[in-house]
């Protein structure tokens, strides 16, 4: 590394020096002027200069772990999000498969009931029947009796009665 610096130094004077060595050149002291004007200018130039890279780099490095603190949290809020998603679907179809057993629940009820009600007319509706039956039977006779009494001329027995009776209900 050395001999690339000493090279590079000062080849271009070794190839720009003047033929012939009896003359005077002024050569080495700008040499020298040059070196030294270099120095002062890195000894002034490099504080500020590192402390502007040192500054960029930890500007960059601060910004850089922000993006990923952001990035981080973005990815929890995103597998949050699909958690709650997911909670969300899970939830509506257990909604949906309880209100399938509550429907279904209800149409058992609905059914029971309605053939509950269907057999209690069905009963209201024989008693009625034998109801009315038996008051069509007290009606008739009744009339069959308001004619035998009404009759004078008509004497029956038991039996003669009880037959007309029975002719008249059938």
């Amino acid at each position: 590394m050395k001999i690339f610096l000493y090279i590079t130094l000062f080849f271009p004077l070794y190839i720009f020096a003047a033929p012939g060595g009896t003359g005077e050149y002024d050569i080495i002291p700008r040499t020298v002027n040059f070196l030294i004007f270099i120095a002062i200018l890195y000894y002034f130039i490099a504080a500020p200069f590192k402390n502007f890279y040192k500054g960029r780099i930890l500007k960059i490095a601060t910004r850089l772990d922000d993006i990923q603190k952001k990035l981080l949290e973005s990815k929890a809020k995103k597998l949050d999000t699909m958690r709650k998603l997911e909670e969300a679907k899970s939830n509506a179809a257990s909604a949906i498969a309880s209100a399938k057993k509550e429907a279904e629940i209800l149409v058992k009820k609905i059914k029971s009931e309605t053939e509950e009600e269907l057999d209690l007319l069905n009963r209201n509706f024989e008693k009625q029947k034998e109801y009315e039956f038996k008051k069509m039977q007290q009606e008739v006779m009744l009339s069959i009796i308001d004619e035998i009494f009404r009759d004078t001329e008509t004497v029956l027995n038991q039996n003669e009665i009880s037959e007309l009776m029975i002719k008249r209900i059938s």
